[in-house]
């Protein structure tokens, strides 16, 4: 489990019955967890983290929980193809999957389908800020906000924070260098932009998008200039860099959480 998957145990939102939903090249399990607020509800499609060869619906679940608490929005967890399973492009379309899914299904599941969001945590958060992509440029489904949490945006791991960060740290560029060489096992995909959103020059119509990350986090700098890229091209954009934690710790700290829920609350407040 990622340090940006750990959460406080004190919220909690108990999960229905998983659904399934159909993927890249089959059925794939997809995990719901609903607010105490009433119906229609934001939605957010949540990914979780594992470097693109781990990871679990099991692992993302204290977070989707403690979101769904404590924010008032219902999340959705899917599973997606690891690269164990299938290199790229299988988790992003898996991805793209999921929230088309989300949208398809907001009637049956009480959701506002204008308050549709991604969001996922490093592996994860480079396939929600590839679902935004996907999202413009086959026309939809409309997404009201991306929430990318130290994501992984960057196959060539030459930033400074990458660089100088410690072997052992979280996302080392060991640990990092490993996930990618499974995931992009040909060369030319790592200049997709659908597989390194770093190197993307066509961002301007994304979602509005949140970007959190911490001091001593190698995916900092990536995380930052895709910040700045996107907001160079007039996407909405905040980028939170939360104080240096240790790596036993979680980085929900109140911070992080009045972020997000300030983020959101001009995105997708109840009208």
């Amino acid at each position: 489990m990622s340090r940006y998957e750990r959460t406080t145990p004190e919220s909690a939102a108990a999960p229905s019955p998983d659904e399934r939903y159909r993927g890249y090249a089959g059925e794939l399990a997809l995990r719901i967890y609903r607010p105490a607020a009433a119906a229609p509800t934001p939605v957010v499609v949540l990914f979780h983290g594992g470097g693109f060869v781990d990871g679990s619906l099991d692992a993302i679940a204290p977070l989707a929980a403690a979101m769904a608490m404590r924010l008032d929005i219902a999340v959705a967890t899917p599973g997606y193809t690891l690269a164990s399973e299938r290199s790229f492009p299988a988790a992003v379309e898996d991805a793209y999957a999921a929230i088309t899914w989300a949208a398809e299904n907001a009637h049956r599941e009480r959701w506002d389908a204008k308050r549709l969001m991604v969001a996922g945590v490093d592996a994860g958060g480079n396939l929600a800020a590839v679902a935004a992509m996907m999202a413009r440029d086959r026309g939809g489904p409309a997404l009201a906000a991306q929430i990318l949490v130290a994501p992984m945006l960057d196959p060539t791991l030459t930033s400074h924070s990458m660089q100088h960060a410690a072997a052992n740290a979280p996302h080392s560029q060991g640990g990092c260098n490993a996930g990618y060489r499974a995931y992009l096992p040909n060369a030319v995909d790592r200049l997709h932009p659908y597989a390194a959103p770093s190197s993307c020059s066509r961002v301007r119509g994304l979602a509005p998008a949140l970007i959190l990350t911490a001091e001593d986090d190698p995916l900092r700098d990536e995380a930052e200039a895709y910040g700045a890229k996107l907001i160079t091209a007039g996407v909405t954009t905040q980028v939170s860099r939360l104080p240096r934690i240790e790596a036993a710790k979680n980085i929900w700290t109140d911070e992080a959480w009045t972020a997000l829920a300030a983020f959101l609350g001009a995105r997708v407040a109840r009208p």
